[in-house]
C-alpha cells in the first residue's frame, strides 16, 4: 500500500501549536512535509515506527527525542540535542547539528552530513541487539563521546580536546589519527580490523546515499585508513571506590 503523504507549513508558529499541528497530521499521513521550520522545538518526539518528517528549515533544539523508528530527513541543518534518549529510527542531516545530539541514545542513526558541535554522543548506550550510530561528515567540537558506554560514532573530519573522556563502552572510529598526548587514560587508539572495516563500511555507504550527490562526489567506504578508540576496562573508575 503506497504512502499517504501531506505537508504543513510552520513558519513563526510557536513550537506548541507547531507540534500538535504535527500530530494531527500523522494521525492520517505516514509522511508530513515540513515548510518554512523555524526553530521549533520538540519536532519528532516519539516519532514511532512507519511514521516520517521531511523538514524543510532549521528545526529546534530536542528534534526527534525519544524518537521510537521513525524517519526524519532535514534538509538544512539542525540545532541541539538531535536524538535525546532515541530508541530507533534513523535522522538525516543535510547541514550541521549543533550540541549534544545523540544523548543518551540507545538505538537507530543518526547521520550528519557537516560538522557538529560539542558533547556529540555522550552517555550513548546499546543493549543486546541495539547498537546506537552517530555519524558525522565534518568536525566535531570538544568532548564528543563523552561517558560512551555502548554504540558506534564514526567521524570523518578532525574531533575538538578530550574526545571520549570517561568513555568505558563502545567505539569511534577517526579517519584522522590522533596524536599519542591526544590519546586520553583509559583509552586504547589502533587501527581498524576487518570486523571494524565492515562497520565502518555499511555506515559510510548508507552516508553516501544521503549526501554524495551534495558533496560532488563519495566519500571511500572501504574502511581502509581508520583508526578505532576504544576503552581499556569497561569499569574505568573501579580504581575510585572501595569495597
Amino acid at each position: 500500500m503506497a504512502e499517504s503523504k501531506t505537508s504543513l507549513t510552520l513558519g513563526t508558529e510557536h513550537f506548541r501549536a507547531a507540534n500538535e499541528q504535527v500530530r494531527a497530521a500523522l494521525e492520517s499521513a505516514d509522511v508530513l512535509e515540513l515548510n518554512e521550520v523555524f526553530a521549533q522545538r520538540y519536532l519528532g518526539s516519539a516519532l514511532p515506527e512507519g511514521k516520517s518528517l521531511l523538514i524543510n528549515g532549521t528545526p529546534g533544539n530536542d528534534l526527534a527525542c525519544y524518537m521510537d523508528g521513525g524517519y526524519i530527513e532535514v534538509f538544512g541543518n539542525a540545532q541541539d540535542q538531535i536524538g535525546n534518549t532515541m530508541n530507533a529510527g534513523k535522522i538525516v542531516v543535510h547541514g550541521r547539528c549543533g550540541d549534544a545530539a545523540g544523548y543518551a541514545m540507545r538505538g537507530g542513526a543518526i547521520f550528519v552530513r557537516d560538522d557538529c558541535g560539542w558533547r556529540v554522543g555522550i552517555h550513548m548506550k546499546q543493549y543486546e541487539s541495539k547498537c546506537p550510530c552517530v555519524v558525522i561528515g565534518g568536525n566535531a567540537g570538544n568532548f564528543l563521546g563523552e561517558y560512551l558506554a555502548g554504540g558506534v560514532i564514526l567521524l570523518l573530519g578532525k574531533p575538538g580536546e578530550y574526545l571520549a573522556t570517561g568513555m568505558h563502552g563502545g567505539v569511534v572510529y577517526l579517519r584522522n589519527k590522533l596524536e599519542d598526548y591526544e590519546v586520553l587514560p583509559g583509552l586504547m587508539q589502533e587501527e581498524a580490523g576487518e570486523a571494524d572495516k565492515a562497520v565502518i563500511h555499511a555506515l559510510l555507504s548508507e552516508y553516501n546515499e544521503h549526501f554524495a550527490d551534495e558533496l560532488g562526489a563519495p566519500v571511500d567506504d572501504s574502511g581502509e585508513g581508520f583508526w578505532c578508540l576504544r576503552p581499556i576496562s569497561a569499569k574505568p573508575y573501579a580504581a575510585m571506590y572501595t569495597d
